[in-house]
């Protein structure tokens, strides 16, 4: 049995600012934040590599400040092998490493529950001291994975506004990012990985690459005990229970929901709290609004969808149906429940793939003059209906249309001429293009249509 291997792949951007503030001179006093076991710490670890010096990583308790304290003065004694000393505060630990000769990485992990264990901004205010003060020979990281209260040390009203030398926010992986991860599985599944597992590092180094996917869904997702079961009720969901009412991604699901969608789904009325929580919880990154391109502002047209692809899969097929799942047995509540619309589900994570692919063309500088990239609400005033384009590149005169297949077979030169009468039956969008994704590619080749297949999704 062989699992994707830990390795350090992807986050070059991140890398190089990391170790350009290792490597200055001048003071530097770095913020990473992210989710959970996005690759925080394994990013510090490469970027420490080439820094010249000892370094300090203290992980934060749920503890009082005494307590942290004292754990971080036994990791200090511990690095620089010395008996262990007893620092009354946090200024003294950077005096004592201030009179060293050497230098000093010092990294506060999960900075939350340090801030935590004091008054409102009491432990943020000491730490504004310290890096204001901050020796010349000591380097700092302060690294968290609470998003929201990561994100209070950046407000105007907080002491730690602006006294950071870089800020990097780290998110999971784009599908590209995560496929580095297993390079010599077949090119299908690297999609279908991502789509159901997501962009976790730590997610993605579970998968089995000699089962198949049903067997890793089977084994890692639908046992009560399983790994990536316990690590989404017991770690993620954990600090979204708290506060947020948990119907809320269980009505999100596999679909994008409206926002009256889920007052009536809530059935909770228009009383303020929904739109108190949505705004919460897009703040934590686990849920995010969109609209498309051309109606940014209208909100029948906006949708709510759940960031992360592994907690999609959850609360489309797993929340709630414990019962069922004990009854049948996980082989079965397989083959029953999930079976038969997993291609579906893909899918639809399949034409979010190819938004990432063109932001990363746009980025790069591959395609140039595109002012916006998503989704474009049309009236078919033909055929008497809406719908949808799921992915379009818009430029200051012409839109370009990518409609998005994940077949196992190529698309004909038919079926994406249907698909192109359909465009000019809408009538409203202009200067159009067309282009098509298919994850098997094309029965044909010619210049009428932009044509991608999922190897060309995949080079770099």
């Amino acid at each position: 049995m062989r699992r994707y291997e830990t390795m350090f792949v992807g986050r070059i951007e991140e890398l190089r600012k990391l170790t350009q503030q290792l490597n200055r001179k001048n003071k530097a006093a770095i913020l990473i934040y992210g989710k959970r076991r996005v690759g925080k710490s394994t990013l510090i670890a490469e970027a420490a590599k080439s820094f010249d010096g000892k370094v300090i990583s203290y992980m934060c308790a749920q503890s009082t400040l005494e307590g942290n304290l004292t754990l971080m003065s036994r990791s200090i004694s511990i690095v620089l092998g010395i008996p262990e000393i007893r620092f009354q505060n946090l200024k003294d630990i950077f005096d004592y490493l201030g009179s060293q000769s050497e230098s000093f990485l010092f990294v506060i992990d999960e900075y939350q529950y340090l801030k935590q264990a004091g008054k409102k901004n009491e432990i943020d205010s000491y730490m504004q001291i310290i890096i204001d003060m901050l020796p010349s020979n000591v380097k700092l990281i302060i690294c968290g994975s609470y998003i929201t209260i990561m994100k209070e040390l950046m407000e105007e009203d907080n002491p730690l506004f602006g006294r950071f030398t870089e800020i990097i926010h780290m998110e999971g992986f784009d599908y590209y990012d995560a496929s580095l991860l297993y390079p010599n599985v077949e090119m299908r599944r690297k999609f279908e990985n991502y789509a159901i597992f997501g962009g976790s590092p730590y997610v993605l180094s579970t998968i089995d690459s000699e089962i198949s996917l049903k067997e890793n869904i089977i084994k890692l997702l639908l046992p009560e005990t399983s790994v990536l079961r316990t690590y989404i009720e017991n770690v993620i969901l954990k600090e979204i229970q708290k506060a947020y009412d948990i119907r809320i991604f269980q009505l999100i699901g596999n679909g994008s929901k409206k926002y009256s969608d889920l007052i009536s789904g809530l059935a909770s009325g228009n009383n303020g709290l929904l739109d108190k929580q949505l705004k919460n919880l897009i703040n934590m990154e686990a849920i995010e609004k969109m609209a498309p391109i051309n109606k940014p502002n209208d909100k029948k047209k906006q949708f709510y969808i759940i960031s992360d692809n592994l907690m999609r899969f959850y609360f489309t097929y797993i929340f709630g149906n414990d019962t069922v799942i004990k009854m049948l047995g996980e082989e079965v509540y397989y083959e029953t429940y999930i079976q038969k619309n997993i291609d579906e589900f893909v899918q639809r994570r399949f034409e979010g793939i190819v938004v990432q692919y063109f932001k990363r063309k746009v980025r790069s500088r591959e395609i140039k003059g595109v002012l916006n990239i998503g989704s474009y609400w049309y009236d078919n005033s033909k055929e008497k209906r809406n719908g949808q384009f799921d992915v379009v590149l818009q430029r200051a005169n012409e839109h370009i249309i990518y409609e998005c297949k994940f077949f196992n077979r190529q698309m004909t030169m038919q079926e994406c001429e249907a698909e192109e009468q359909q465009v000019k039956n809408i009538g409203e969008l202009g200067n159009v293009r067309l282009g098509f994704v298919n994850l098997s590619g094309f029965e044909f080749d010619n210049n009428r249509f932009d044509l991608i297949d999922g190897g060309r999704l995949l080079l770099p």
